[in-house]
């Protein structure tokens, strides 16, 4: 199949990133022709399977369901945006996937803009809805639900990666057809258990290749060689978060249970609720900055917990599932989209240990007495093989991959109406 692959933003850091890169690679690797559609300056950074690459000249302006910094753009929230702003943003990326038509799927990334701008192409055409879009900036507003409405109508597949995000789908925009839900994946060759010695000299290494921040937030800080060398020159309890440094991904509360455990903690990510976090951080605990897979592929496995603790909706737990498929138990908050992370490690988990893998969400006693238990357990390898199992059988991104295109090879072609 040829496959223009589309995505409004960066190839690098987590989430919708992380699964666009993903789709690209193991579809290029199927024998697919693919092609790339982002905002990334850098695309050649990252192993897509060898898919072609495109940056669509937008004019300047970016529209975002999360204020964020983006070099040479200026961001803006969608909802702030006026509908002739809008409307050639979408113009300007159709006619970008029109020039490298015929191809027998567009498949794009959010509801909005990813809906509007497929839509305008007028080929065949599938939907991924990530969560983002839908709490961030269409919920509430009915112009844009109505919008997105119209777009999902000519889709001849919308994914979701969660029971949870089907639910606020149908909520937030209304009723859509042909909706099929296809968890997100993990890169279970990238992401799995490493001994100590070699993942900590894999760490510094790739560390070391770190180029100068000079103060840009989405680099990693400068110095986190001797800073990782250091930090893990003991073996200690250490637990690891990383994600965006958002108020609503629930740091604090971590940062909060931590004051009553003896356990050192990592803090990967960036986002405009750093400083407050450091200034609430116990002692012990790193600030790493932003880190990409090469990083964290071998952070992870010198860590015995990593905990997701946000408190508002996921679409999915992408980063426990990483986390899982490096052998590193999970604690996640249990609601939406995580629950299917809770669902995966329970059914691998021994009986005895499988309330080990939640948390009531917001609950920072629960968390703290997971947590504690969590660190103590003598046979924690034991929840890292199972976890690990549970990644690869059922989030790998190979499998993911594939079944994303099952409803265009095994069903017939429904062509949009003129």
């Amino acid at each position: 199949m040829r496959i223009l692959l589309w995505h409004g933003y960066l190839l690098g850091g987590t989430g919708s990133n992380v699964y666009t890169r993903a789709l690209a690679r193991e579809w290029s690797l199927a024998g697919h022709d693919v092609v790339v559609f982002s905002q990334d300056p850098r695309p050649e950074l990252y192993d897509l399977g060898g898919a072609d690459t495109v940056r669509p000249e937008i004019g300047g302006l970016l529209p975002v369901f999360v204020l964020d910094r983006y070099e040479g753009l200026e961001a803006r929230r969608l909802p702030d945006l006026t509908r002739a702003e809008r409307e050639r943003y979408v113009e300007l990326n159709a006619a970008a996937l029109r020039r490298h038509l015929p191809a027998d799927l567009v498949f794009a990334n959010h509801v909005l803009l990813g809906g509007p701008v497929a839509a305008a192409t007028g080929a065949r055409l599938a939907v991924k809805a990530h969560g983002s879009e839908l709490e961030y900036a269409i919920r509430g507003n009915e112009e844009l639900a109505a919008w997105a409405r119209e777009s999902l109508a000519g889709a001849e597949a919308v994914f979701v990666g969660s029971e949870h995000i089907r639910e606020v789908l149908e909520e937030v925009v209304g009723h859509v057809d042909r909706v099929h839900e296809v968890p997100p994946g993990v890169d279970v060759d990238e992401f799995r258990p490493e001994p100590r010695e070699e993942a900590l000299a894999a760490l510094i290494h790739e560390a070391r290749l770190d180029p100068p921040s000079r103060g840009d937030e989405r680099l990693p800080d400068e110095a986190n060689a001797d800073r990782f060398a250091k930090l893990f020159q003991t073996d200690e309890p250490t637990v690891i978060y990383f994600g965006k440094l958002l108020y609503n991904k629930g740091v604090h509360l971590l940062l909060e249970a931590l004051r009553d455990l003896d356990a050192r903690a990592v803090i990967v990510g960036f986002g405009d609720y750093r400083a407050e976090l450091e200034a609430a951080a116990p002692q012990r605990t790193l600030f790493t900055g932003a880190l990409e897979h090469r990083h964290l592929a071998h952070l992870l496995p010198l860590a015995d917990v990593a905990v997701v603790p946000s408190i508002f909706p996921e679409a999915f737990g992408m980063v426990a599932a990483e986390a899982a498929a490096a052998g590193c138990p999970p604690l996640v908050a249990r609601h939406s989209g995580l629950q299917e992370i809770v669902d995966g490690l329970e059914a691998e988990y021994p009986p005895e240990h499988r309330d080990l893998t939640s948390f009531a969400s917001g609950d920072v006693a629960d968390l703290t007495q997971k947590l504690r238990r969590l660190l103590e357990l003598d046979d924690r390898e034991r929840l890292g093989e199972a976890a690990r199992k549970a990644a690869v059988e059922r989030w790998s991104w190979r499998s993911v991959a594939e079944r994303l295109l099952q409803p265009f090879t095994e069903a017939p072609t429904r062509r949009r109406r003129p």
